[in-house]
């Protein structure tokens, strides 16, 4: 499964049911490559955060993050 995928389903869930351990393990996996390729492009994790908030969904923030790599490759 995607990074995207793992993202996205953890936030379409019911929020009333808890993760199970599976899912938060897969979870934090798929954030911390995400902060990992923000890293690399000079994005921070407040960053994507404060674009998260702002409106970006995740799908946004991921093609966000893979175009800036190609400027600094």
């Amino acid at each position: 499964m995607s990074i995207e995928l793992h993202l996205t389903a953890a936030m379409s869930r019911d929020q009333a049911e808890p993760l199970t351990v599976a899912q938060k393990e897969a979870l934090q996996r798929a954030v911390a490559k995400v902060v990992a390729l923000g890293a690399q492009v000079g994005v921070s994790a407040d960053q994507m955060i404060q674009l998260l908030q702002s409106g970006l969904t995740v799908g946004e923030l991921l093609e966000y993050l893979t175009a800036r790599t190609g400027e600094v490759a």
